[in-house]
């Protein structure tokens, strides 16, 4: 009994010890101190923003202790704490939330330490307080600054400081949904650590920048939603790690780029509604990697047939609706196994519809409507149930569908039945004698109707004189 009450007092004092080690190390942590001038820049930034009435009396003992602020992260360097990310905004119920006369704070830019910076519908006030980024200071951040975020803020106004060139670590620039306007910097193509560029939603106007060629680290690229013009750079074809590039939205103009054909890890591509012509040019068959490809709203033209389908076959979305193009609806089509959407509506195309088509294991909407597609629909009564208004098929005047259907629920929409065929008997002598495929069906009756030759005039007094003769 006393050797076992020896070995639980020992165990006890193991774990005693443990979690007391647990604890120390957390008060040091937690407990370190925060360099006065550090605390002070960022209380300044805090107060410029949000107000005066906020001076963060309750935080123990500092904003990286034990009480911390909500959107405020801190690192340790050299045993005292530094503010390594700040996100001002109502991104939930505890953040910071700005105040209706806000400006942009300079005492940010004495947080020499910050690696994401983030405002989310912060300046929201156009009308009342315009605001605009800043030009000066960006390159005091320019060693620790790796993510930059402006997200929906109406009242942000201005151009993209031409100085966002001097952030070299910066991997990460978002500016959507704000108030901004003018063109972009060439500076941008200076970021050569990027990996997101996200510039949707605002009004940026002009070329999309040729500098952008050279992030070769760029990932995604999403400038949709501006007011950007002109031809597409073929310094596009330099960012050869691009995941999604997406231009949609746009007023851009030309030929898509030959370069194109460089990116092939690229699983997005949408330049729809935009000013393209010249057709969809061969380097899009390169595009080995794609997904996604949205080229819809665009003049772009051209034969559809001109494109080797069956060698993207990783598309899930097809959608080249309003485009102009001509020509029939592909067979290739029909080896894309994972497509799941085909736009191919509102162009002009000619032509039977494959009746391959209905065999894609994973296609849930079929768009063919607004051409000039002509013959019969050959398919089953159930790839119509299944596909109900999804398989549009409307809008081609000589287009039918067979009467094979037990329910005329499952018919295609908008388009009409095929005729009844109905035999033609000749002299109405012999029913299995001299079928003419050309019948015609009268209107008001379905029993067939009975042809008999007609003697012409001079045949007619010939069989008469003949008569009289043998008479």
């Amino acid at each position: 009994m006393i050797k076992i009450e020896s070995l639980r007092f020992s165990v006890l004092v193991v774990c005693l010890l443990h979690f007391t080690a647990t604890c120390i190390g957390q008060d040091e942590s937690v407990g370190a101190p925060m360099v006065r001038a550090e605390q002070e820049a960022l209380y300044n930034t805090i107060q410029d923003f949000v107000g005066k009435w906020w001076n963060g009396s309750d935080l123990y003992p500092d904003p990286c202790g034990w009480t911390p602020i909500q959107g405020v992260s801190c690192d340790l360097y050299d045993g005292f704490w530094y503010v390594t990310d700040l996100s001002i905004g109502p991104v939930q119920d505890n953040s910071l939330t700005c105040s209706q006369d806000v400006d942009f704070s300079p005492n940010l830019f004495a947080l020499r330490h910050l690696k994401s910076l983030s405002f989310f519908n912060c300046f929201v006030a156009p009308r009342r307080r315009a605001v605009s980024i800043p030009a000066g200071n960006w390159e005091v951040l320019s060693r620790s600054l790796e993510s930059l975020e402006f997200r929906s803020n109406p009242g942000l106004t201005g151009t993209v400081p031409e100085t966002f060139g001097w952030l070299g670590n910066l991997q990460s620039l978002v500016i959507t949904e704000n108030g901004l306007i003018g063109q972009l910097p060439e500076s941008i193509g200076s970021l050569v650590e990027l990996r997101r560029l996200n510039l949707a939603g605002n009004s940026f106007t002009g070329r999309v920048p040729s500098s952008i060629g050279g992030l070769n680290r760029l990932l995604i690229l999403d400038m949709s939603g501006n007011a950007l013009s002109g031809t597409l750079p073929a310094t596009l074809g330099g960012l050869t790690a691009l995941l999604k590039l997406d231009l949609r939205d746009n007023q851009i103009e030309g030929e898509i780029p030959s370069d194109i054909r460089n990116l092939k890890n690229l699983t997005l591509l949408d330049l729809s509604n935009n000013r393209l012509s010249g057709g969809l040019g061969e380097s899009i068959q390169e595009l080995r990697s794609l997904q996604e490809l949205v080229l819809s709203n665009n003049p772009i033209g051209g034969d559809i047939m001109s494109i080797g389908w069956q060698d993207l076959n990783c598309i899930t979305a097809l959608d080249l609706a309003n485009t102009s193009l001509t020509g029939g609806i592909p067979e290739s089509l029909t080896h894309l196994k994972s497509l799941r959407f085909l736009g191919l509506n509102d162009n002009k195309l000619t032509g039977d519809i494959p009746s391959k088509i209905a065999t894609l294991p994973n296609v849930s909407a079929i768009y063919l409507h607004g051409n000039n597609l002509t013959g019969e629909l050959d398919f089953s009564e159930l790839f119509y149930q299944r596909m109900g208004r999804r398989f549009g098929a409307w809008g081609n005047p000589n287009l039918c569908y067979q009467a094979e259907l037990e329910s005329p629920t499952y018919a295609p929409f908008g388009v009409k039945l095929c005729r009844t065929q109905v035999i033609k008997y000749e002299n109405g002598l012999d029913s299995s004698s001299n079928f003419d495929k050309n019948w015609t069906h009268h209107p008001a009756s379905s029993v067939p109707s009975l042809e008999f030759k007609v003697f012409s005039v001079s045949g007619l007094l010939l069989l008469i004189d003949a008569f009289l003769v043998l008479a």
